[in-house]
């Protein structure tokens, strides 16, 4: 198995399974506030965070990418901080990848958990809570088990977009061989090069088979839910 790639793919394979793996669980938590407060909460300016969690949706990877260099690089008010401060940087490192592709990841998170909440009836809550039941109990033993498929097909989701990121990583963090370099800025650096088509071949079959692997198995967990709320 190991002779199908070199060294430097390997290197891009697993360092786009960290990154997204990363950029997943640091986004996960966030995206389920953000859902649940835009299904179940009504405020002033609830569109306009609507719109501002969708941007990176609509908005040019590279301008996301931009923004994430002038906020988060060392010259930046958050990264400068960051890096003064707890010695944290994000620029060119992998963890900049991470953060690139979960903020690229998050809409869509949040898109499939919110549709997790909607689809809960709060007439069940309600129900726990006239039972003498306190919120957090309620939360744990009612909203998250029905809420759990839609937090785990977005959290699916997010994985595949974050590992199939590329304008935003590139533009924030390049594409600097065993430490940025994840297999879409691999595939682009390798297609600059002459006679490398067998290795973008190789790269090409391992991203569309993770990206079907994680489309697959968020269609099923959607199924799952579809079923489970049929039956209550």
């Amino acid at each position: 198995m190991s002779s199908l790639f070199g060294p430097q793919e390997w290197t891009a394979i697993f360092l786009s399974l960290r990154v997204a793996l990363v950029a997943t669980l640091a986004a996960l938590p966030l995206a389920v506030w953000i859902a649940y407060v835009l299904a179940r909460k009504s405020f002033p300016g609830r569109q306009l965070l609507n719109g501002l969690v969708h941007l990176p949706l609509v908005l040019p990877p590279v301008v996301t990418g931009y923004l994430l260099l002038v906020v988060f690089g060392q010259q930046g008010p958050i990264g400068g901080f960051l890096q003064q401060t707890f010695g944290i940087s994000f620029a060119f490192r992998w963890t900049g990848a991470a953060l690139a592709a979960g903020i690229m990841a998050f809409p869509l998170m949040v898109r499939a958990i919110r549709l997790g909440f909607e689809a809960v009836d709060p007439g069940l809550e309600d129900a726990a809570l006239t039972l003498g039941a306190s919120r957090g109990r309620v939360w744990r033993s009612v909203t998250l088990p029905l809420v759990l498929p839609g937090i785990l097909a977005g959290s699916v989701l997010g994985f595949a977009k974050a590992l199939g990121e590329f304008g935003a990583t590139i533009t924030f963090v390049a594409a600097i061989p065993g430490q940025t370099q994840t297999i879409p800025t691999a595939i682009y650096g390798l297609l600059q090069v002459p006679g490398s088509e067998p290795a973008v071949l190789r790269l090409v079959i391992v991203s569309v088979i993770l990206a079907m692997g994680a489309l697959l198995v968020s269609e099923w967990l959607a199924r799952r839910m579809a079923r489970r709320l049929g039956r209550t």
